[in-house]
């Protein structure tokens, strides 16, 4: 067990013993100068500390010291009541604080009782309960501020993992507060009966026990009994004001000594308009003049000096801007921060700031948090920060969308209107401005906020400006996921399943696979819009396959047709109890491909004669256009070991074809072959 715990659990221990078993005066004596300093250390570290947090355990400290000095006020009053004397503080306190005469000191008590409970209690007490709920209404939006500082990168995952403990330390420690001044509260109440009881009490012994009379007997134990109140309610003052410090506490930059000083004198006029008022106070009043002018001219000099210190630090802060930006001319340009590459980059014209500012009511930052939940939930992979910046050299409404540096996509909005787009059953018309939506190059119209509902009861999409960003966003990242997938993350994906599959990892990676082969069958995948979030199957298929090649291609076809990654592909696309449209591939041309492939060591690839390469590409253009004229997705069935190079053939120039193997495909699902790819 460690000191502080038994230091912690001694103190505790001790209240309660002391409130049992009868303890000397002379231990009384050390234990309530031991309260007295407890609670000054409270106090003091209250004052200085330069956030609420710096005492979380301060509900925890006040519930202690709170039962410590009511075993001390137990303790007293059985000395008091059955020796007639409590001890040289108790003694001390009722002579000194009182002046020796029990009403003196009767007020004193009551002036310090009605201090604290109705002015530091009771402002604390509702600080308390204020700040509580106002910390729990501002959680949310705090979270939503550490997201949209993370999704932009302004902080790293653990900063933000550190900013949303700290949210939820502070909504515990002002939950905590607003009930532990109740501890206080209950103090300064106890205080007062204990003290009526011992007044009492005291009387009752003196009279009974001892033979006074009456107004001895009041006057010896209503002493002792001022004493030991003022012995306790001085400790219990400091801990109530500890209590109002750290409740009211706002400054986290400096102490509060520093923060006091600069805000009460940092302006030279307010001391100038003082130091007047004190003097004129003085001269033409009753007052007395000579302490009155003193303070009057005391702040007068303090206003001068603070302003000659304001003038010369103005003019030192002046000749330091002059020397740094001559430093920073004179300075070679460190090009090294240059050569970072942003993974993902959006830049938009000063027109689109509204929407990306959150003081100006835009959402387009939570936006671009949600597609990163999104992507990662559709494809089983984490998409890299998407860096957000304004261009001014871009059109006002225009913005584009950036993958490792490079511009891939563009697209303009226009700011207070939305797109309406026909999805092909629209009979009646509204009037906009024609335009393109982005993502998909759909035929669309800009139209105000007033043709909104009309365009939407007709039957058009209607968009807003941030869902048309968001969307396209979205449409890039799918179409770059699997260059956006490094290495980096591979490793962090099977980081992520190897607690629970350790065996699994550790028998494929690295004995098997490198992560770099791995990386390689997962981007296959997800170029192809194939999810990789079932990796115990896809690691299960490569582990079974691996001993017999390491072709990353032919895995990857291996992987497709495992039971879990098959069914993803039959239900994306082939609707159950609904009979999908495809077109197949002619046996020739599949014997005529796999007759063109050559393997190297560096992999396979495919040496076709470009006519015949030409004839089929044509006759792939011609089924296509069948099936989209029917509303149906370009998809070719294929036999499975033709796919990957049919994929690979076709891939520059039909980026949307779907190529299937027969082995993909569940059973209940219901074909149609509307052509063939022949020649």
């Amino acid at each position: 067990m460690k000191k502080s715990d038994m230091m912690i659990g001694l103190y505790i221990l001790a209240a309660i013993v002391f409130m049992i078993i009868p303890i000397p005066t002379q231990l009384l004596d050390v234990l309530m100068a031991l309260n007295i300093a407890v609670s000054l250390i409270i106090m003091f570290n209250a004052l200085f500390s330069k956030e609420a947090l710096d005492m979380s355990t301060f509900p925890s400290i006040l519930l202690f010291t709170t039962v410590f000095r009511i075993s001390l006020n137990v303790s007293s009053t059985r000395n008091i009541l059955t020796k007639g004397y409590a001890g040289g503080v108790v003694a001390a306190f009722g002579e000194f604080v009182g002046g020796g005469d029990m009403i003196v000191g009767a007020i004193v008590f009551i002036i310090l009782l009605l201090v604290q409970f109705m002015v530091i209690n009771k402002g604390s007490e509702r600080v308390s309960e204020v700040s509580a709920r106002f910390t729990l209404d501002a959680m949310p939006g705090k979270q939503m501020a550490i997201d949209a500082d993370l999704n932009t990168g302004a902080i790293t995952d653990a900063e933000a993992k550190e900013r949303r403990q700290k949210i939820q330390d502070e909504a515990s420690f002002f939950g905590a507060m607003d009930g532990a001044t109740k501890y206080v509260k209950g103090d300064a109440t106890a205080g007062l009966l204990i003290t009526l009881v011992n007044i009492i009490g005291g009387v009752l012994m003196g009279v009974t026990r001892q033979g006074l009379d009456a107004m001895t007997a009041l006057n010896k134990f209503g002493l002792l009994t001022i004493g030991d109140g003022l012995v306790s309610q001085i400790p219990s003052l400091l801990t109530s004001l500890s209590t109002g410090i750290i409740v009211t506490k706002v400054s986290k930059e400096a102490d509060i000594g520093d923060v006091l000083v600069k805000q009460l004198f940092s302006l030279p006029k307010v001391l100038y308009m003082v130091g007047g008022a004190m003097a004129f106070l003085g001269i033409f009043t009753g007052l007395p003049t000579m302490i009155f002018i003193l303070y009057g001219v005391m702040f007068i000099v303090v206003a001068r000096a603070i302003q000659s210190r304001i003038e010369v630090a103005s003019v030192e802060s002046e000749v330091s801007e002059v020397e740094t930006s001559a430093e920073e001319i004179r300075k070679p340009e460190n090009v090294v921060s240059l050569l970072q590459v942003d993974a993902i980059e959006l830049e938009f014209g000063y027109g689109i700031i509204p929407l990306a500012d959150v003081n100006q009511g835009g959402d387009l930052l939570d936006r671009v948090v949600l597609i990163r939940r999104q992507i990662a939930l559709e494809y089983g992979c984490v998409v890299p920060t998407i860096r957000m910046r304004d261009n001014i050299q871009l059109n006002p409404n225009q913005y584009i969308i950036k993958i490792k540096g490079i511009q891939v996509s563009e697209g303009e909005i226009l700011f207070d209107h939305y797109m309406a787009m026909n999805p092909g059953h629209v009979e009646e018309e509204v009037t906009g401005i024609p335009t393109y939506e982005p993502s998909f190059h759909l035929p669309a119209l800009w139209i105000t906020e007033s043709q909104r509902e009309r365009a939407e009861s007709f039957g058009y999409t209607v968009v807003d400006p941030p869902s048309i960003i968001a969307t396209h966003i979205t449409e890039v990242i799918k179409q770059h996921l699997d260059e956006l997938l490094t290495r980096q993350d591979v490793q962090n994906l099977v980081n992520n399943i190897q607690e629970k599959n350790s065996t699994l990892v550790t028998e494929l990676i690295p004995k098997l696979l490198g992560v770099g082969e791995v990386q390689k069958v997962l981007q296959n995948m997800l170029r192809e819009g194939i999810s990789i979030r079932d990796l115990v199957t896809i690691f299960e298929t490569l582990a079974d396959y691996a001993p017999t090649t390491r072709d990353t291609d032919v895995l990857t076809e291996y992987v497709r047709q495992s039971p879990s990654i098959k069914r993803f592909i039959s239900n994306k696309y082939f609707p159950v109890n609904v009979t999908t449209s495809v077109v197949t591939l002619d046996p020739k041309i599949e014997q005529d491909i796999m007759a063109s492939v050559k393997q190297t060591e560096q992999g396979s690839y495919i040496a076709m004669d470009p006519e015949k390469n030409q004839l089929i590409m044509r006759s792939v253009k011609d089924e296509i256009e069948k099936l989209e004229n029917l509303g149906c997705n370009p998809i070719i069935i294929t036999s499975p070991i033709v796919r990957m190079y049919f994929k690979r053939m076709t891939k520059d120039y039909f980026s949307d074809l779907i190529v299937i193997s027969y082995n993909e495909i569940e059973s209940n699902v219901e074909l149609q072959s509307v052509g063939m790819v022949t020649i």
